[in-house]
Order: structure tokens, then C-alpha cells, then sequence
């Protein structure tokens, strides 16, 4: 295998859309302690690095790469195989592929091989113990293998078996994860936001500040391709729903929106694929949400300072769904500059007027 090292690229970071993101799934997967998070986005230490490819695999925006490991090259190897097999390489073992580690196998891969019904084996999970990778190549697997799991659960529903993936296991057999700490907050938002405070028999917390502009940065809308595989794997020919639990190992997310929406626009400027977008016309303006190009990344949730933008437990993961409309709004017309503008509430000025005027009067009185 090649050594060459993974690759970040800033703008598809979250943390490099909104500087004040508090994403850290790269950090959290990382067992070497090889990066280093800023409010731009990530560093990696190559001294630390040891090429177990689980920031790949743990990104859900694609904003690690590496030329050494290419999930989709082993993919279209596989398809063209009755049966396929991959091994890690601090095993040993002989496989049709080797890979780093395990853990590095993402979700959407092996529920496309399932659902396909191609026959997938994964050796090496019995050497975890003795891995420099072990601990944290363990968990990895195990979640992307329960986030398979209820994909295929899916899929047997809508009649459609698919084939289980075979972890032969010289040793332990790997169990799912738990529930990390950094990942809490969307738990939180999805059973209420109150949660916390209640428990500890408090007040929910104030809304924060509004987000200064600074602190969304602009780049070009991308997807990833193992959002593209769930497309496949979440389509059903009956027209039913395909129904799924969030889970942190899918790339997958629906969202709604509550009352108090103040439609400052920042989870649209902050969002990496361009799954929110605006739509206006002369006369109204829309916040929409299109499901199929989002890949849970979860900044839109952080970056909504009146805390209104959830995500649903549970949702319709087919592709080709319209775009859901969040919030729509009349258009009023500005009686100083005759601009069409939006707000959530009635006003005679639009907000470069009445900005205009506040700092007029601050200067003069």
C-alpha cells in the first residue's frame, strides 16, 4: 500500500464554513492523535499519522482524502465479482482487497454490496487487540456495521433480502459503539432542547447571539460519493416509504423547522452541498430543504442561533423527494428605499434603512 497521507481540503470542512462549528468526528476517530482542530478546519500531524484511513471513513462532507484509499475504486473492483473480501493490513491476512483498517470500510459501501447481494467478508477484526488502530478501529466498524444493519432491516421489510457481511473473527467479535459525547447535541435536539437543564433541574439555556458574518465562510457546493450509494441503496420500487433511523455512521438527514425562524439566512451561507437553499420571485421568499444532498454534517443545527432548525429521528431517506419547504414569506416593500425585502414580522423599513438610521442617530444624536 501506497504511504502517502490523507488529504484535507478546507472548504468542505465544517469547521471551515462556520468558524465556531464544534465538529470533531475526524479528531474523535483519529487513534494516533494525529489532528489538530482550529476554527478553519483541521491539521494533521504526519509524524502521528499511521495511514488507518478512519477520518475517511468518519467525514461526512469528504473533507479527508486520500490517494492511498479510495473506498470507490475498491467498489467498482467488487461489483464485477460474485463475491468479495477485504482484509486489514496490520493483519496479514490475503484478501480480493486490503485496507488500512476495518474501520475505514464505511456504512454506504457495505449496504451497496448488500443490497446488491454480493457476498462481503471483512478478516482482520480478531487482531483489533493487538492494533495500534485497535480501540478506536473497533468502534468505527461496529457502527458502521449497525448503520448497515438497519439499512438492510429496510430493505427486508420492502421484501427485498439482502445479504449480511461476514466479519470471521479469530478472536472478539466487534460490538457497536456507544453513543460518543461529542455527538450528544443532536441527540439532544431530536428528544427536546431541554433535556439537559431539566435533568438537572434548571432553566433551558438563552438563545446565543446572532453570528457575526465573518464567521461563515463561502466555497463551492460538493457532495460525496458515499452520499451518492445511499441514493441506490435507499430506493424502493414499491412507492413506499423507506424509513430510517438518524444514525451517526449514515450520511443522512431530514430536517423541519419550529416557529421564531428569524431568516437571517445563515444556515443556508453555512450549509457545504447546498442542501438549503433559497428560492425567491418577485413576491415571496422560501427556505427549502432537499434531502438528497444532504450528508448530515449538522452546521446548519450549530450556525441556527434562535435554535428553530431540528432534525427528525426518524424520516423517509427515499431519493427524488421535492424540496421541503422550511419557511416561506410574503415580500414588503421598503417605504424609504423602496427595495423588496423579508422579515418575520411587519416592518416599514428594510434593514439597511433601519441600520442606516441607527448609526446616524448614534453619530449625531
Amino acid at each position: 500500500m501506497s504511504l502517502s497521507y490523507p488529504e484535507f481540503r478546507n472548504p468542505r470542512c465544517t469547521r471551515f464554513r462556520f468558524r465556531y462549528s464544534e465538529c470533531q468526528r475526524c479528531a474523535d476517530a483519529c487513534p494516533h492523535e494525529a489532528i489538530a482542530l482550529s476554527d478553519s478546519g483541521a491539521a494533521l500531524d504526519e509524524a502521528r499519522c499511521q495511514n488507518c484511513g478512519l477520518c475517511i471513513s468518519a467525514c461526512h462532507t469528504g473533507a479527508w482524502v486520500s490517494e492511498s484509499y479510495k473506498p470507490i475504486d475498491l467498489l467498482r473492483v467488487a461489483i464485477k465479482q460474485p463475491a468479495y473480501s477485504i482484509a486489514c493490513a496490520p493483519s496479514g491476512l490475503a484478501a480480493d482487497a486490503v485496507v488500512p483498517c476495518l474501520g475505514a470500510v464505511d456504512a454506504a459501501m457495505i449496504a451497496y454490496l448488500g443490497k446488491r447481494r454480493i457476498p462481503l467478508t471483512l478478516f482482520g477484526s480478531g487482531h483489533c487487540g493487538d492494533c495500534a488502530h485497535g480501540a478506536k478501529g473497533t468502534a468505527q466498524l461496529a457502527t458502521n456495521l449497525d448503520a448497515a444493519a438497519q439499512l438492510r432491516a429496510v430493505g427486508e421489510e420492502a421484501g427485498n433480502p439482502w445479504l449480511e457481511v461476514a466479519v470471521p473473527a479469530e478472536g472478539a467479535t466487534a460490538r457497536p459503539a456507544p453513543l460518543h459525547t461529542s455527538r450528544r447535541q443532536l441527540f439532544r435536539r431530536l428528544v427536546g432542547r431541554g433535556v439537559d437543564a431539566i435533568a438537572e433541574g434548571g432553566a433551558p439555556p438563552p438563545p446565543k447571539t446572532a453570528i457575526p458574518d465573518k464567521a461563515i465562510r463561502a466555497g463551492a457546493y460538493t457532495s460525496t460519493e458515499r452520499r451518492e450509494l445511499l441514493q441506490i441503496v435507499c430506493e424502493r420500487k414499491d412507492g413506499k416509504p423507506t424509513t430510517v433511523q438518524w444514525h451517526e455512521a449514515l450520511p443522512l438527514m431530514q430536517l423541519y423547522l419550529q416557529p421564531g425562524c428569524t431568516t437571517c439566512e445563515a444556515c443556508f451561507r453555512a450549509c457545504p452541498t447546498g442542501a438549503i437553499q433559497i428560492v425567491e420571485n418577485p413576491g415571496d421568499w422560501a427556505l427549502t430543504f432537499q434531502a438528497d444532498r444532504c450528508v448530515a454534517c449538522e452546521v446548519c443545527l450549530e450556525v441556527c442561533q434562535p435554535r428553530v432548525l431540528d432534525a427528525e429521528a426518524s424520516f423517509d431517506a427515499r431519493p427524488e423527494q421535492p424540496a421541503r419547504v422550511l419557511h416561506s414569506l410574503v415580500k414588503q416593500r421598503c417605504n424609504r428605499c423602496d427595495r423588496f425585502f423579508v422579515s418575520p414580522e411587519p416592518q416599514e423599513k428594510c434593514k439597511v434603512c433601519s441600520d442606516d438610521e441607527d448609526a446616524f442617530a448614534s453619530i449625531y444624536g
